[in-house]
């Protein structure tokens, strides 16, 4: 921490000797105060039920640019407030993990903007479909990275990323892991991911990602390749389009695909034999795809998914999805993924999901329901029921939110849940952006 204090230190008195009137003049400071409450209630009694309370501050300073240059940090604290309980098995550590708090830095980075080229160096946050920041907790994710991105055209973007280090969302620090290492991997406090590599594997190099994202009209589109050193390389595309309006009801429709493979001659999983979905393998090899389709209608939404991810004979989990910045998070672009959890986490098998949406006051009140169900070869059957509600009250405290997500899981097999039985998760959030 000492460390990422005094970069951010180095960041401020760097702006000195280079038009310092720009650069501090023209600086801007902001951040968001986050107040959330998370509670997991099983309904086996041989499970605790977990809570965990956090209040959490984000506070980002970003210089003002001279020649397209700009510096920028961001420091985060969270904290319990005295309401962590002194069992670890009772509190929900995927929040801010076990201790009391937890701060530390998320960016400092150096950034170049201008032609239609950004090149940005250092600790940030990502946004791809398969490396992002999974912010559903107090702490997003972030990556120590080289990032590069094109403006080829209006609505087209090249990017290409090189991370060597990410700190988790339960982290207070950069680390050459993922989410398959176990929590406590060489100190970090990682909670709330996957964790099924021994603590002896070795540390990881980071990932190499290319992609491209085009947005136009009726269309979108992203296509991206990862190399995830020494867990896969992934190929990754989706596309959509939206229908012209027939009266008032706005159709669309959209598609993915992924194609993943890794031999075993340099692969993490495959050398340290780790069970994923508890099937180890000598390769990784995953396909999946999915389709969607649904309509706008004035202030209300709906629309129904479907995913397949096809079993591999001899691969890791089975044929399962190796990926190490969003399994345990459910934080992939799949269709069908929950809040809890989806085929990512649940291996090869088949989903569908429909969802359901309407906006009040304009949008200042939104209600959100859906409910997913999963038919998989290692976890069995299960099906999800969600619910979300966000009220946003800019019209009395402008940036101020609170928004309540409630899940049910039912089913599934071989430890998908607790004792196999149902459970609930509720997340009350209270967030402030100033």
């Amino acid at each position: 921490m000492r460390r990422r204090a005094s970069l951010a230190m180095a960041l401020a008195c760097a702006t000195g000797g280079v038009q310092a009137e720009d650069f501090i003049g023209d600086g801007r400071f902001d951040g968001e105060l986050r107040l959330y409450r998370f509670d997991r209630v099983f309904d086996s009694g041989n499970a605790h039920d977990e809570r965990a309370w956090s209040l959490a501050g984000l506070f980002t300073v970003k210089s003002g640019s001279v020649g397209g240059f700009r510096l920028a940090a961001t420091g985060f604290s969270a904290q319990s407030l005295g309401t962590r309980s002194d069992l670890p098995s009772r509190i929900d550590a995927s929040l801010m993990a076990l201790g009391p708090s937890l701060s530390g830095f998320s960016q400092a980075y150096a950034e170049y903007a201008g032609h239609g080229v950004t090149v940005r160096a250092g600790d940030q946050y990502l946004d791809t479909p398969w490396m992002g920041p999974s912010d559903s907790r107090v702490i997003p994710a972030s990556y120590r990275a080289l990032n590069l991105s094109v403006e080829v055209s209006p609505g087209w973007t090249l990017q290409a990323i090189r991370t060597i280090r990410w700190k988790s969302r339960t982290s207070d620090g950069f680390l050459a892991d993922n989410v398959y290492y176990p929590s406590r991997w060489r100190g970090d406090t990682m909670y709330g991911q996957n964790g099924t590599l021994p603590v002896t594997a070795r540390a990881t190099s980071g990932t190499t990602a290319i992609g491209s994202t085009y947005a136009a009209g009726p269309w979108k589109s992203r296509t991206w390749y990862y190399d995830f050193r020494g867990f896969g390389r992934m190929g990754y595309a989706d596309a959509s389009y939206t229908f012209p309006a027939i009266g008032g009801l706005v159709p669309y429709v959209g598609a993915q695909v992924l194609r993943q493979t890794g031999s075993s001659g340099d692969n993490v999983l495959v050398e340290t034999k780790t069970r994923v979905n508890g099937v180890a393998g000598d390769r990784v090899d995953a396909r999946a795809w999915g389709v969607e389709a649904g309509a706008k209608l004035g202030a209300a939404s709906f629309g129904l998914a479907y995913n397949r991810l096809g079993g591999r004979q001899g691969a890791v989990g089975g044929g399962a999805i190796i990926s190490p910045y969003s399994n345990g998070y459910a934080t992939d672009p799949l269709f069908t993924t929950s809040m809890l959890r989806g085929l990512v986490e649940q291996g090869p098998g088949r989903a569908w999901k429909a969802r359901a949406g309407y906006g009040f006051f304009d949008g200042e009140l939104q209600l959100a329901a859906a409910y997913a169900q999963y038919d998989t070869r290692w976890r069995g059957r299960s099906h999800d029921l969600y619910f979300d509600v966000i009220w946003k009250l800019d019209r009395w405290v402008k940036g101020l939110q609170i928004r309540n997500r409630w899940e049910r899981t039912v089913g599934g097999s071989n430890g998908l849940n607790p004792a196999n039985l149902p459970w609930t998760y509720n997340r009350l959030m209270i967030s402030y952006r100033f």
